[in-house]
Order: C-alpha cells, then sequence, then structure tokens
C-alpha cells in the first residue's frame, strides 16, 4: 500500500492500495482465500474507501481483486466457527471483538450484527467520489454485495455472478438486486441461486459492459480515468443526485429489511439448511458446498431473448 493519508492506524494487510492519474485502486488482497470477506478485510475496505474520499490527489477509485477472483463471498469457515456455531453475523460483525453481544441467540442479535456490518459493506454508496467495480473469476454472494454496492460495474465475458448462498445459508443482507434487474431477475436468481455469466450479467442491468477478460484491465482503466478527468465536485453532484433517487426508492430502508430478512431467515430448519450446518460441522466447508450445489449442475443461468 503506498501514498496513504493515515488513517489506518497500521497499514493493511489484506488490501493493496495505490494512486495513479487521479484514480486510487483498491484491491482485495487474500487470493490464498480467494478474497473472501473476513472481518479485518471489510475493516480496512472501509478505511481505504474513506481514505481515497479525503484524498485531493483521487477522482475516481477503482475496486478490484488479487488473483484468479474478484470475491468468493463471506468467509463461511470464520462464520461458522463462531458463538455457536451460527453463521450469524453477530458473530462476527466488524468493529467489535467476537464476543460482543454473541451471549444471546435472537433474531434481534443476529439482525443487530447484520446491520453493524453492513456500514463496512456498503461503504461505497456514501462516499462523494465515483467508485467502479472491476469483476473478473468469482463474484459471488458477499462479493455481489460489494460490487452492486459501486458506482459503475464492469465484467469480464466469463466472470461469474450470483449468489449460490441463498441455496442454505440465508438471504443477501445488502440487497440492491431490485434496483439493478428488477423483481423478475431478482427473485429468478435470490430463488435459485443460480449464477450469471458477465456477458449475460450485462444483458439484465448487472453491469454496464462485458469485455474479454484480456482485455478487462485495459478497459476499465480507460473508463476510470476519463470518470477521474471530471473535476470532483462535479462528480460528487452527479452522483449525489443519482443516489438521492435510489434514496426516493426506498433504497436505505431496503438495506436495514435486508439485514432483518436475513437473520429471519437463519432460522431456517428445513432440511438443506439443516444438513449444510451438520456437512460445516462433520466435514468442512469443501464437503458442505458441494452437497449444497449438487442438485442445481453448473448452476449457471442463460439469458435468452435479448
Amino acid at each position: 500500500m503506498t501514498n496513504y493519508r493515515g488513517k489506518w492506524l497500521q497499514r493493511p494487510e489484506h488490501l493493496l492500495f495505490e494512486v495513479s492519474e487521479g484514480v486510487a485502486t483498491i484491491t482485495l488482497n487474500r487470493p490464498e482465500k480467494r478474497n473472501a470477506l473476513s472481518n479485518a478485510l471489510l475493516s480496512e475496505l472501509h478505511d481505504g474507501m474513506l481514505e481515497a474520499d479525503d484524498r485531493t490527489d483521487v477522482n475516481c477509485i477503482l475496486l478490484a481483486g488479487a488473483g484468479k477472483d474478484f470475491c468468493a463471498g463471506y468467509d463461511l469457515v470464520s462464520a461458522y466457527s463462531g458463538p455457536k456455531g451460527e453463521d450469524s453475523a453477530r458473530a462476527t460483525a466488524p468493529g467489535g471483538p467476537p464476543s460482543y453481544r454473541s451471549a444471546g441467540n435472537s433474531v434481534d442479535d443476529d439482525a443487530w450484527g447484520l446491520e453493524r456490518a453492513q456500514k463496512f459493506s456498503t461503504v461505497m454508496f456514501d462516499l462523494h467520489k465515483p467508485v467502479i467495480a472491476k469483476i473478473h473469476g468469482n463474484c459471488l454472494a458477499g462479493g455481489t454485495d460489494l460490487a452492486l454496492g459501486c458506482d459503475m460495474v464492469v465484467v469480464a465475458e466469463d466472470a461469474k455472478i450470483g449468489f449460490p448462498a441463498t441455496r442454505a445459508n440465508g438471504s443477501p443482507p445488502n440487497h440492491m438486486w431490485i434496483y439493478h434487474c428488477g423483481p423478475q431477475w431478482a427473485k429468478r436468481l435470490l430463488m435459485t441461486g443460480d449464477k450469471l455469466s458477465g456477458a449475460d450479467a450485462v444483458k439484465i442491468g448487472l453491469a454496464i459492459d462485458a469485455v474479454p477478460a484480456d482485455r478487462l484491465d485495459e478497459e476499465v482503466w480507460a473508463l476510470a480515468r476519463r470518470v477521474a478527468a471530471v473535476d470532483p465536485e462535479l462528480l460528487a453532484a452527479h452522483k449525489r443526485i443519482v443516489n438521492l433517487a435510489l434514496e426516493h426508492m426506498g433504497l436505505r430502508t431496503i438495506q436495514r429489511l435486508a439485514a432483518e430478512n436475513d437473520a429471519r431467515a437463519h432460522l431456517c430448519k428445513g432440511p438443506r439448511r439443516s444438513q449444510f450446518k451438520q456437512d460445516m460441522a462433520e466435514h468442512g466447508l469443501k464437503v458442505a458446498l458441494a452437497n449444497r450445489d449438487a442438485p442445481f449442475g453448473d448452476g449457471m443461468v442463460k439469458v435468452r431473448g435479448r
């Protein structure tokens, strides 16, 4: 990480941060874990975004992932190894020790933790400066929470985007799906946990452009430089009016309700969810994911007629 102004108490361990030509590039840097979202990574991402927003030499922010994937989702190993083995964010929410408010096991405890965590994964929306997400490889579950909270999303054609965790683990704790792809596609994707290719994601509004993987860096950098050529005050004005329109469409309220809805979903005691929790406890994440996803084949949606 270079050129930082000191918001971090220490240099980040799970992020790369670089500024060039008016663009701050923030890169999720847990490639060995496919950039799974841990407490530490989310906390550093939050601080890194605020750092970029504060800097006078930054007009635009680019969010990327190191290694083969943008982000494979939330760190389920940490979540399921929390208090009582529950996959609730109350046990893993950034901003406090794992034991904080973890003695209970109520819906309110769960919703509390999820709401606390939201400020770390939705910070992009509240920045004055625009944020572009560069998506390659897998962008799954929590990865979509990050990507869809950005102002623009550009994807590799062969990227995979979706929320497979809705098959057994819960409902997205952040909910931008309805605002990007409408009610039918939001239901289609959440009710199956199926994924889209980057090329198909553009067709339904989850991204603005899909390019061959070997051209992704070039195309996204060109867009970021074009955005960064505009004065930051104007960029902030443009972002503010669009985001205010989204707020008038209920976006803030829906995010609050998404956390509560995910807490409610965690109460499910159906066979698929119960099996996932048992598999995690007895066999680990790899087996749990394999058994969860086996009935869905490759889990890919094919968008036709567009």
